[in-house]
């Protein structure tokens, strides 16, 4: 148990540093922001894919896995044409509440590849796997929390993450679209979002507080009454 939790930190820690290296290389050489912003960003998602592919997993689990994976995906799909509003960070923010963290951020990462199949892949999807997996990791990590078990406590996590996830998209399109990054250019783009993050924020508001219960309850009885990951993490301790 011991040797498994080290080495699980240590996987995380070397990931995270990795990132930390990159981000500070990307700073010192400004021709090269976009390169090593994308191998950072692999460097923080890589040790969550290694964990999920070293672990055994029944059919149950990988098929719940994977529905939740594809609605999230396919949610975004109908709410094209409102920009920012959709319901896929609900799904992976409900998912991480029962399954955990790390489940949570293979569904958010998940998520933005296959939505991205049918709205455009592109320089951001890396970002928006960063983005949803976080949020579904910081959901999972959260979810014993005396305030996040509330109602309201959900729908500020969902508010806060709305406009989160936009401030760190604005990240890929400054180092993508701007030769230099100066205070001027930060403020004018991080302006120019604020309204697609509030109608982010505010469609987590409104899912989460409507259809949150609801789905907890499904989902933890199908988690309980298939034995869904529950064997995994027996195995894991």
């Amino acid at each position: 148990m011991e040797a498994r939790l080290g080495l699980r930190r240590a996987l995380y820690v070397s990931g995270f540093a990795i990132a930390f290296v990159l981000l500070a290389a990307a700073l010192w050489w400004e021709k090269y922001y976009l390169p090593l912003s994308l191998l950072m960003l692999a460097a923080v998602m890589m040790p969550f894919w290694v964990r999920f592919e070293r672990r055994s997993f029944h059919a149950e689990s990988m098929v719940m896995i994977a529905v939740l994976s594809a609605i999230a995906a396919i949610g975004r799909v109908p709410f094209v044409s409102l920009p920012s509003v959709q319901p896929t960070s609900f799904v992976i923010i409900v998912s991480a509440l029962v399954l955990g963290p790390e489940v949570g951020f293979i569904i958010g990462s998940v998520a933005a590849v296959v939505s991205n199949l049918f709205l455009g892949q592109g320089p951001w999807t890396p970002w928006q796997m960063f983005c949803w997996g976080m949020m579904g990791f910081t959901a999972g990590l959260l979810r014993h929390q005396g305030w996040m078990l509330q109602r309201w406590g959900k729908m500020a996590f969902g508010l806060i993450w709305g406009f989160v996830f936009g401030w760190i998209m604005n990240i890929w399109y400054l180092i993508g679209y701007f030769g230099e990054l100066t205070w001027p250019v930060f403020a004018s783009v991080y302006a120019a979002s604020f309204y697609f993050d509030l109608a982010h924020a505010l469609s987590n508001v409104f899912f989460l507080g409507l259809f949150a219960e609801r789905w907890i309850n499904i989902l933890s009885r199908m988690k309980t009454k298939y034995g869904v990951l529950q064997d995994e993490w027996r195995h894991r301790m």
